[in-house]
């Protein structure tokens, strides 16, 4: 196997193997559970999708989630997304291997592949991996279409090729699609090298409007249009404006997939050390690519990676680590630089001084891969016991009398409703809204009904009066009055201690 292929083979099987070891025992997120019931056989009752999503991921993982049972065993949707995910590393790498030498491609894989964020959402039904490889190929795919490289064939393959990665990211998520398609588009229109491929804008907007359109025919049907839908999307993530959200970023990386709100003592910084030097081991690769005569490619790929950046980083107030996946996988590239220029650079020292070199810059990279396979670990380990939890409270829930048809409200109502096999509803005031608090409550008369709190909240003002019951976790279920008749049943109903409101 050459060296242009073995390199990134290997880093897509490192990934591909990582991800499958930390596979066991993890059960599906909120997220996850909204994305997979729509497209998930059988009886699942499917959850409400709300404004900000898009289909991508979904049908993504319906070869799998419409054939097999996710909330009894997602092991199959698991090992299916991270034989995905392994693939599209090496489709994305091989994009680049015309335009980087075989070590530096390797080891742009294989530093996105060791970040913990990586490693954890490449198995999980979340749309954030597949962003970031498909921008990884377009990124790499544009450069290959504006070289002037005339009767190449992998040339007159490159503007479609970077125009199909384009709409593969919109249809992931339309704003990521946007944020991709407009650095590459205004590099093509500014560049005096790159201005003479008119088709490859055209292509790339193309792309974008082809891979969004799902979107926009669903905010038609379902919003008015795609002004109301974003209106509703902004609603939903707490308002869009200028905002700083830096510091919540660092402070996710000790392991917190959701910081929001992110208050608190930020403990064990060590865990965001590499995000505060990636700058700097950047602007170093830059550098170090621009000498050996492929600066545009770093630089083409550390301004298309700021685009996708910028407004998880400055126009929303909370931060999830996943959002800076599609910038990562492209920084990737002029770190990998970097890397591969200090390695050969303590190759041509000789003595102690290349002892002392080399042992420093093994530490440092041993050291931050012990560090995000440290949060892996760690994070991995938040899902398996969030599982086990949460399978816990459906199976009360049944003892309790709660079994499909039933429905589900109040906090970590999707999760729970759907480990219990029941519908996930919210009243108007939520993200979800798609009930009243009067037709929810006409639901409840016609099958089980629990509102759901956590951690000694009380429940909505329209629950007063419901009897508690304890479903353990710090989860508590209240259900309505029993009618009548109910009392010469009770018995029967076991678990679920009953406690005082």
């Amino acid at each position: 196997m050459r060296p242009a292929t073995l390199w990134p083979a290997a880093a897509a099987a490192v990934f591909t193997a990582a991800q499958l070891a930390l596979i066991p025992g993890t059960g599906l997120g909120w997220d996850e559970i909204v994305y997979v019931t729509q497209v998930e056989g059988g009886d699942t009752p499917v959850a409400f999708f709300s404004a900000p999503r898009a289909r991508g991921i979904s049908w993504l993982s319906a070869p799998v989630a419409a054939f097999t049972d996710p909330a009894a065993s997602p092991a199959a949707l698991r090992v299916h997304l991270a034989v995905l995910a392994g693939l599209g590393l090496l489709v994305a790498l091989r994009a680049w291997r015309t335009l980087l030498p075989p070590a530096v491609l390797g080891t742009a894989g294989l530093f996105f592949a060791g970040l913990w964020v990586t490693l954890f959402y490449g198995p999980r039904a979340m749309p954030n991996v597949w962003c970031a490889l498909g921008a990884l190929a377009a990124t790499g795919w544009f450069l290959r279409a504006v070289r002037r490289r005339p009767g190449a064939a992998e040339d007159r393959r490159a503007p479609w090729l970077a125009a199909a990665a384009v709409a593969f990211v919109a249809v992931m998520r339309p704003a990521d699609g946007l944020w991709l398609a407009l650095p590459l588009v205004a590099a093509a229109l500014l560049v005096p090298a790159w201005r003479g491929h008119r088709a490859v804008p055209l292509l790339l907007a193309a792309g974008l409007v082809l891979g969004a359109l799902p979107w926009v025919i669903e905010a038609y049907q379902s919003y008015g249009g795609p002004l109301a839908r974003l209106r509703r999307a902004g609603e939903i993530q707490g308002g869009m404006g200028l905002r700083f959200a830096v510091d919540d970023q660092a402070r996710s990386l000790v392991g917190r997939t959701l910081c929001r709100p992110c208050t608190g003592p930020w403990n064990h910084r060590w865990t965001a050390l590499w995000w505060f030097l990636l700058p700097v081991v950047t602007a170093a690769g830059a550098v170090t690519a621009r000498r050996a005569g492929r600066g545009a490619a770093s630089v083409l790929a550390v301004v298309v990676a700021a685009s996708l950046a910028v407004t998880y980083l400055f126009t929303i107030d909370y931060a999830a680590p996943r959002f800076l996946l599609p910038a990562y996988a492209l920084l990737a590239v002029p770190v990998a630089e970097a890397l591969v220029a200090a390695v050969r650079a303590v190759g041509r020292t000789r003595g102690r001084a290349r002892v002392l070199l080399g042992g420093g810059l093994a530490l440092l990279l041993l050291g931050h891969l012990a560090v995000q396979l440290a949060v892996a670990v760690t994070v991995t380990g938040r899902s398996r016991a969030q599982h086990q939890e949460l399978t816990a409270v459906a199976a009360e829930l049944h003892r309790l009398g709660v079994r499909p048809p039933c429905v589900v409200t109040g906090d970590q109502f999707v999760p729970v409703a759907y480990y219990a096999g029941c519908s996930s509803r919210q009243p108007a005031g939520g993200h979800d809204g798609s009930i009243t608090v009067a037709g929810l409550l006409r639901l409840g008369r016609s099958q089980p009904l629990a509102v759901i709190t956590v951690d000694g909240r009380r429940p909505p003002g329209y629950a007063d009066g419901w009897r508690p019951a304890e479903l353990g976790g710090g989860h508590v279920a209240w259900l309505p009055p029993r009618e009548p008749a109910e009392p010469e049943r009770r018995q029967d109903a076991r678990g679920g201690r009953t406690v005082e409101p």
